[in-house]
């Protein structure tokens, strides 16, 4: 394991690892990834310390989504059986909110379908992240391609960071997604950043993608800068283009976190959908293979887990919530 070490003290030094690097570490098997998910952990102490930053999202508008993403229950593709309702009112919104707030959450995201919201829609969304934030909650939002203007008309209204996920490298892009483009995903990022926002960016594992996808889009990310990265693992759902897909094995799993925390060593790595579902009894590995944010509550279409039970889970491995 001598070229694990040294590309960790590289990490650790305030080097960036090579695509070539990322590509040795990917390559490793057990026993020997064990020995990987210890560096990342110590990678993710360095940098990021024993905090652990709580995400609790809200489906504030659900289905009849025109885009047709191949791994979503609420694409124009999909035959899955979901609830599908207008945007939710304020009061609604708050409700959860609150219940986030009770069960340990830090930030607040408010998530709809659909290309991306305009007119009155994001007059009303505007409103509801003003008040996430004055129950002391960080607002966040993920409503689609919105431009420059909309996003600083959010910033202005108290939003602190914007989510959109590059999903996949931009090779594999077209295979998931044919209704809008990587590029389109790059450049709102941008408009986001200009408006002066935080960035959440990351993707969606097990989409059928090679490591080399993985890799790449990990190099995207770098470029680009975003806080928080989440990492989601595709649970197939019946209905969609990928119900057939086959679940991610969890130490591939848990390997992508700790190649995550090479790469993006002083990032928020955060773990969110399909935690579960894909990990099972090794869900408690996602902290000590280099994680230090998580997605707690109820997904867009599928359950999570209870909020104490992540706690627990925390405190359990000597971590607190940020």
């Amino acid at each position: 394991m001598q070229l694990l070490n040294k590309i960790e003290e590289k990490v650790l030094s305030g080097g960036k690892i090579s695509a070539k690097e990322a590509g040795y570490l990917s390559s490793l098997q057990a026993p020997s990834v064990m020995d990987l998910f210890s560096a990342a952990n110590r990678i993710r102490r360095h940098f990021r310390g024993n905090a652990v930053d709580l995400c609790a999202i809200v489906n504030a508008k659900s289905g009849k989504c025109p885009e047709d993403c191949a791994y979503c229950a609420q694409s124009s593709q999909s035959a899955a059986t979901i609830a599908s309702y207008a945007l939710l009112e304020e009061s609604t919104v708050i409700e959860k909110a609150r219940a986030a707030k009770q069960g340990g959450a830090r930030r607040f995201c408010i998530v709809t379908s659909g290309r991306r919201v305009s007119g009155r829609e994001l007059e009303k969304i505007a409103l509801m992240i003003a008040s996430v934030r004055s129950i002391g909650l960080l607002p966040c939002a993920t409503l689609g391609l919105l431009k420059n203007r909309d996003l600083k008309m959010l910033k202005n209204s108290g939003l602190q960071r914007y989510h959109n996920n590059l999903e996949t490298s931009a090779r594999y892009f077209p295979k998931v997604c044919t209704t809008h483009t990587y590029q389109e995903k790059i450049q709102t990022i941008r408009d986001a950043r200009a408006a002066g926002l935080e960035i959440c960016s990351g993707g969606i594992f097990g989409l059928g993608e090679t490591w080399k996808d993985r890799i790449d889009m990990a190099f995207a990310l770098r470029d680009m800068g975003p806080d928080s990265v989440p990492i989601n693992f595709l649970s197939p759902i019946a209905g969609t283009n990928l119900e057939k897909q086959k679940v991610l094995e969890p130490l591939d799993a848990l390997k992508i976190i700790s190649l995550y925390r090479f790469i993006l060593p002083d990032r928020q790595i955060r773990v969110c959908g399909g935690r579960l579902q894909t990990l099972g009894e090794m869900n408690a590995f996602i902290f000590l293979a280099g994680a230090d944010g998580l997605l707690v509550g109820n997904y867009l279409t599928t359950l999570g887990r209870g909020y104490r039970e992540d706690l627990e889970l925390i405190h359990y491995l000597g971590l607190t919530p940020a």
